[in-house]
């Protein structure tokens, strides 16, 4: 496998599980170091150093850093992928809802960002990947507050990649549909019928199946190679074609 992160360091927020995880293998088998910031280590022991994180606190944001400072002193590649799903529409949604999903999707991801920052500004490989969602750009059912924080992130990603031009930072995004991650199938565990639901989301996608959390942590790795120089203010979708494609049925 291709070492292009050799020497390179790396931050994945969310790494515990789902596509953190795979990016945070991704780059370890490429070559870089990684620090998986988590609530929880979950599965990432033999891909990455765990550092305890809640993007939604502030004092732990800042703690995690001072943690990554002792034991990095540079950085060279954020990955804001931690975040949180919500499932109602906007007459349902409470304001504690609202406040909980922008708060750790949107803020969440400025603030490690901001902490970030003049790390990366050193780095001559400096580059940030955020994960947003193809509910940004497609109406989807019942994800009002959801879909209104991912389509933040594809605004925050621009600002911050014209903001950060002139520091040598490439900023972009990634937009996956539904994909096989832990948190969908806890999802499908609590429909009353989980065979029926998951097929109700297979269909939609008009590859017929779920996006796997490899392929997001794919178009993450290559937003975040060194080797992609040129690319920033991209938003790369993966999303078995559902954003772009009408297949006749």
């Amino acid at each position: 496998m291709s070492k292009e992160f050799s020497g390179l360091v790396a931050i994945v927020t969310g790494a515990g599980s789902g596509i953190g995880l795979e990016v945070a293998r991704g780059l370890t088998e490429r070559g870089a170091r990684v620090f998986g910031f988590d609530i929880n280590q979950g599965e990432m022991a033999s891909v990455a150093t765990f550092i305890k994180c809640d993007i939604g606190d502030a004092a732990s944001v800042e703690s995690a850093f001072a943690e990554f400072k002792k034991a990095s002193s540079k950085l060279d590649i954020l990955i804001n992928n931690a975040g949180i799903g919500s499932l109602t529409t906007v007459e349902k949604e409470t304001d504690e809802i609202w406040h909980k999903v922008l708060n750790i999707n949107v803020v969440g991801t400025a603030r490690v960002s901001r902490a970030a920052i003049a790390l990366l500004r050193e780095s001559k490989s400096a580059a940030i990947v955020n994960t947003a969602s193809v509910a940004a750009i497609d109406g989807i059912p019942n994800r009002a507050a959801y879909s209104a924080s991912k389509g933040a992130i594809l605004s925050l990603t621009l600002a911050m990649a014209t903001d950060h031009l002139a520091d040598g930072i490439r900023v972009n995004a990634v937009n996956p549909a539904t994909t096989d991650t832990p948190w969908v199938k806890k999802l499908l565990d609590q429909s009353p019928d989980a065979k029926a639901a998951r097929s109700a989301l297979e269909s939609r996608q008009p590859m017929g199946r779920l996006v796997s959390p490899s392929e997001i942590a794919s178009a993450i790795i290559f937003l975040a190679s060194p080797v992609q120089a040129s690319v920033t203010g991209t938003t790369l979708n993966v999303d078995g074609g559902m954003h772009s494609l009408r297949i006749p049925k």
